[in-house]
């Protein structure tokens, strides 16, 4: 299993309905609010950073009000 965070960054006064869809990703299992640059962090778990790739590309980008994210993989030490 592989883990990830991703900081997201979202369109003025579109929090609310980005939110509700990214609680939809089932691989997203937290979903944390900020304040500052970023306005989401979400830990997910997959298979492997091939999955973790896909998901941020093709479900959490493609998300309408989404204008930015950063993606951290989780290494083991």
């Amino acid at each position: 299993m592989a883990i990830g965070f991703v900081l997201i960054s979202v369109a003025p006064a579109r929090e609310q309905e980005v939110y509700k869809k990214l609680l939809k990703i089932k691989e997203i299992v937290e979903l944390h609010p900020l304040l500052g640059k970023y306005d989401f962090m979400a830990k997910l778990e997959v298979r492997d950073f091939d999955v973790l790739v896909k998901i941020v590309t093709d479900q959490i980008r493609t998300i309408d009000g989404v204008v930015e994210t950063e993606t951290y993989p989780g290494v083991k030490l």
